[in-house]
C-alpha cells in the first residue's frame, strides 16, 4: 500500500501542478482538445488544485497503518480512479477527444484503480 500511495502522490501532484499553472497546455496535451473558454481554464485550475490535494493526502498517508488513514485514502483513490476512467472514456467516445496520451491515461487510471482494489482486499 505504501508504494501505491507514493506513486499516486507523485503522479497526481505533477499533473495537478501542470493543470494549475498551464491549464490550456495540459488539457490539450492530455485530451487533444483546447480549453476555449475562461470557464474551462478556471475549471482546469480547480481540478489541478484538487489533484494536488489528492497528492498531499497520499503522501501524508504513506506511512500510516494499513487499517487507519491509509485505507481511507486508498478507498477514495479507488473511486477517483474509476471516475477518471469513466469520464475519460466518455471524452474519447462521446465527445470525440483524441490525443496520443488519452488512452494511456485511461489505462493508467484503470491500473491504479485495480491496484487500489487489490490493496483494500489484502490483509
Amino acid at each position: 500500500m505504501k508504494l501505491l500511495l507514493i506513486t499516486s502522490a507523485v503522479v497526481e501532484a505533477v499533473v495537478g501542478v501542470s493543470l494549475l499553472t498551464l491549464p490550456a497546455f495540459t488539457a490539450s496535451t492530455l485530451l487533444g482538445m483546447p480549453l476555449d473558454t475562461p470557464a474551462g481554464s478556471v475549471a482546469a485550475r480547480i481540478a489541478g488544485a484538487a489533484l494536488i490535494s489528492i497528492g498531499i493526502a497520499c503522501w501524508n498517508a504513506r506511512n500510516k497503518e494499513r487499517q487507519g488513514p491509509a485505507k481511507g485514502v486508498v478507498a477514495a483513490l479507488l473511486f477517483y480512479n474509476l471516475a477518471a476512467v469513466a469520464v475519460l472514456v466518455y471524452a474519447a467516445i462521446a465527445v470525440g477527444s483524441s490525443s496520443p496520451l488519452l488512452w494511456p491515461t485511461i489505462v493508467l487510471h484503470f491500473a491504479l484503480a485495480a491496484w487500489c482494489a487489490l490493496s483494500l482486499r489484502a490483509k
